[in-house]
Parts: structure tokens; sequence; C-alpha cells
């Protein structure tokens, strides 16, 4: 049987934990800053993780 690829847009955006889960960047972040304020911009830096209800989805699309 041949191996699965992985999707390339996955790659780009998603890595995985050593625990498994599978951390992503936050949305919102890259255009118009001055329209936000320093507070929200500042809590949008950092890692997010992926829900549990869409981590099966993604672990399908990057099977490796």
């Amino acid at each position: 049987m041949p191996k699965m690829k992985t999707h390339s847009s996955c790659k780009k955006r998603f890595k995985k934990t050593a625990s498994g889960h599978i951390k992503r960047a936050r949305a919102y972040r890259r255009h118009h800053a001055w329209a936000k304020n320093g507070k929200r911009v500042r809590d949008l830096r950092g890692i997010a993780y992926v829900s549990t209800s869409q981590e099966k989805q993604i672990k399908t699309l990057m099977p490796y």
C-alpha cells in the first residue's frame, strides 16, 4: 500500500506536540494593528491549541 501524502497547507499551519496535541497560531493578528488595542494584540501572541473536536480532522491530514 502506498504512503499517504501530508496535506501541504496543514504542515505549514500546525505542529504536533510530544503529547499528541496540535498547536496553532492565533487569528486576527496580521493587519490593522492600529485598530486593536495593545492588550488585544498581546493576548494574540503565543500558542493556541486546536480544539478536540477538530483534532481528528487535522490528524488525518497530517499522518506523519
